[in-house]
């Protein structure tokens, strides 16, 4: 299915993804806390300039941001409320699909 700019998304609402376990250095927009932690697409928002690259002054390619939902339990195991959950936004080339 397409965004509505018209981009081609790899992910659908209710696909279960993981967040790319990698550590490059520099700038980067996807929190440590959820890198390797499995959850579920909200929705696709849109796509951006990808921050990765404009930090540098790099020409940034577009890509597609989307809302993804975390059970606290995933991402914090001693969690008080478990099944909980907190949402993120991160790109799609730090979600790999399960």
């Amino acid at each position: 299915m397409a965004t509505p700019m018209g981009q081609r998304r790899m992910f659908e609402p209710g696909t279960q993804v993981t967040v790319k376990r990698r550590y490059p250095p520099g700038h980067v927009r996807t929190p440590h806390y959820l890198r390797g932690k499995r959850g579920v697409i909200e929705r696709a928002i849109r796509p951006f300039k990808n921050p990765e690259q404009l930090a540098y002054g790099v020409v940034a390619e577009e890509k597609l941001l989307y809302r993804v939902r975390f059970e606290m339990g995933e991402v914090w195991p001693d969690a008080e409320r478990p099944t909980d959950t907190v949402d993120a936004e991160i790109y799609e080339h730090w979600l790999v699909k399960v």
